[in-house]
């Protein structure tokens, strides 16, 4: 059976071979011929900043395959909303879709019912951490700590303006310089 990977890893400097070698296993053990991987790096479970979960669910509607190989449902989305209409649209495709490492499988509708349950509790890890680092901000700038990226330093703001008024390059050229 044709087969598509998808993987996701949240901070920049994790990489996702450990969920690559997973599936890949899983894939051979299962007698599956992978299609596709599709592999967001450095970005949240919410579907907006996801291009290749994006790519993933385009080619899905060819139909390029008929299996979603998937590390943990947590890597692939973090709302129940997003998870649910993923799961509809897989299902309206025939496309089976397997968390590895959480055992579960649309295949039976108790594997459905179990992607539901765990969609939900994704969905409270990701607005408990949410409400956290809340909390730690407001804490934080109660302390009288400034918050965000630091400040451009003024030289380098000179040497920008510099250049944007003296060049015909756009300021994406000016910071590849």
């Amino acid at each position: 059976m044709q087969t598509a990977l998808s993987l996701r890893v949240s901070p920049a400097q994790q990489k996702p071979d450990l969920q690559d070698e997973g599936l890949r296993a899983y894939a051979a053990r299962a007698g599956l011929a992978i299609m596709a991987t599709s592999v967001d790096h450095a970005v949240s479970g919410r579907p907006a900043g996801r291009p290749q979960l994006q790519a993933l669910m385009r080619a899905a509607r060819q139909p390029a395959f008929a299996w979603v190989l998937g590390w943990k449902f947590d890597r692939f989305a973090r709302s129940v909303a997003h998870w649910l209409r993923a799961l509809e649209e897989f299902d309206s495709l025939g496309i089976r879709f397997v968390s590895v490492q959480d055992q579960g499988d649309t295949a039976s509708p108790l594997g459905k019912a179990m992607f539901t349950i765990i969609g939900a509790m994704a969905a409270l890890e990701s607005a408990v951490i949410s409400e956290r680092v809340q909390a730690g901000m407001t804490a934080a700038r109660a302390r009288g700590k400034r918050l965000g990226r630091p400040a451009t330093p003024a030289p380098l703001v000179a040497r920008i303006e510099g250049l944007a008024a003296t060049t015909p390059w756009s300021i994406r050229q000016i910071h590849a310089a």
